[in-house]
């Protein structure tokens, strides 16, 4: 069966479609789009009208392809931004009347779990290994190893929150930097209390952005995770986070909806590695996506 699964992020549309035969998924076609579905309202726990005017422009040429696909089920799943929404039942009206799709919004934790069921169609978790997936409302940590899930939480620490928080220098000044850390130590709920992890596993998304940036080159057009050397990966996140708006504006491996944000996200990143003793870095394709579909 061809089947289509839209994961509405904060700031990211993601569209696969794929048949899909006893739980086997042959890739057919994937995208994404810049929505910025947070933007002027995430941290008022609103979708704006520019907000929903985008959403649904999206989802119309997402439904068009779908139909030259000959798509038989197309899917959509809702997270952060949608689900913390008071207007989110005029948001999925208004979305099923102009294009026809069902939006299912799920909890963080359901979002995390389908993060995981895309990452273990192609990462074994012979060794216990944390997931990290960088959203634009929400953040998921993963925690597993062969046997299975060990601990995951979604932390509403994402991007686009933080972008939309503070007033930022350009590049990021040491104080940025501190208020940046300061807001990930205070809301991520004690999960990195006592814990350890050798492996970080990015889920798709930025993590791709960093791999691009790191090699000079695209994410290569495979299911399988993607190691990246460490300290080649540490010395471009600080790349990153030393850059000014101008030089990401004029880099081609950053997509758009990330260049006013990847400062952010690196920060995270470092951040959350120091937290665990990180020392491998890997990045994989696949991810929420992914594990819905099937």
């Amino acid at each position: 069966m061809i089947k289509a699964l839209i994961d509405l992020g904060t700031n990211t549309f993601n569209l696969i479609i794929a048949n899909v035969i006893n739980g086997n998924i042959e890739n057919l076609y994937s995208t994404k789009e810049g929505v910025a579905l947070g933007m002027g309202g995430i941290n008022q726990k609103r979708i704006s009208d520019d907000a929903l005017n985008r959403a649904i422009d999206c989802l119309k040429r997402f439904k068009v392809i779908c139909d030259e696909f000959k798509v038989a089920q197309i899917s959509a799943i809702g997270t952060s931004a949608i689900r913390d929404a008071v207007n989110k039942e005029a948001f999925l009206e208004q979305v099923q009347i102009q294009t026809g799709i069902a939006i299912q919004v799920v909890s963080g934790e359901a979002e995390a779990r389908l993060i995981y069921q895309g990452i273990k169609q192609t990462y074994s978790f012979s060794e216990k290994s944390i997931v990290m997936d960088i959203g634009g409302g929400s953040t998921e940590f993963i925690l597993a190893d062969q046997d299975g899930i060990i601990d995951l939480i979604s932390l509403d620490i994402g991007v686009s929150r933080i972008f939309q928080m503070f007033e930022f220098q350009d590049p990021l000044s040491i104080d940025d930097i501190e208020r940046i850390e300061h807001f990930l130590l205070t809301n991520s709920r004690g999960f990195f209390d006592n814990k350890d992890c050798d492996i970080l596993i990015g889920a798709s998304g930025s993590f791709e952005t960093f791999y691009e940036l790191t090699h000079r080159q695209q994410f290569p057009s495979k299911r399988n995770p993607q190691e990246i050397e460490f300290s080649a990966f540490l010395n471009e996140l600080n790349g990153i986070i030393d850059s000014t708006q101008a030089e990401r504006d004029q880099n081609d491996f950053i997509i758009p909806i990330r260049k006013k944000m990847a400062p952010i996200a690196a920060v995270k990143t470092k951040w959350v590695i120091q937290q665990l003793g990180v020392k491998r870095i890997f990045v994989s394709p696949l991810s929420l996506k992914e594990g819905a579909i099937v």
